[in-house]
């Protein structure tokens, strides 16, 4: 039984994806008791993840610390292949 190498490309990005939706639901409580809320919007091929920030999050002037230290760090940190995090509107 072999893993990871036989799998087709779209069940990688779906395991990627959840992956990403799974560290980004352990940030959530941190973003929502500030006011806020934080979207997954997708992951592109090169490893970009794409977020939506809700709430007290948009035009909060700490929302790109939020976003960089907070929500990348923690990506790039469970997940090596993502490769930044951009918010979108």
């Amino acid at each position: 039984m072999s893993h990871g190498t036989s799998e087709p490309a779209s069940a990688a990005s779906q395991d990627l994806s959840a992956r990403v939706e799974q560290v980004i639901n352990l940030i959530r409580p941190a973003v929502q008791s500030d006011g806020g809320d934080v979207e997954f919007v997708e992951i592109t091929a090169d490893g970009v993840v794409r977020i939506r920030l809700h709430g007290a999050c948009v035009g909060c002037p700490s929302s790109n610390v939020t976003l960089q230290m907070g929500i990348e760090r923690n990506l790039r940190a469970h997940i090596p292949e993502i490769t930044r995090v951009e918010a979108v509107a």
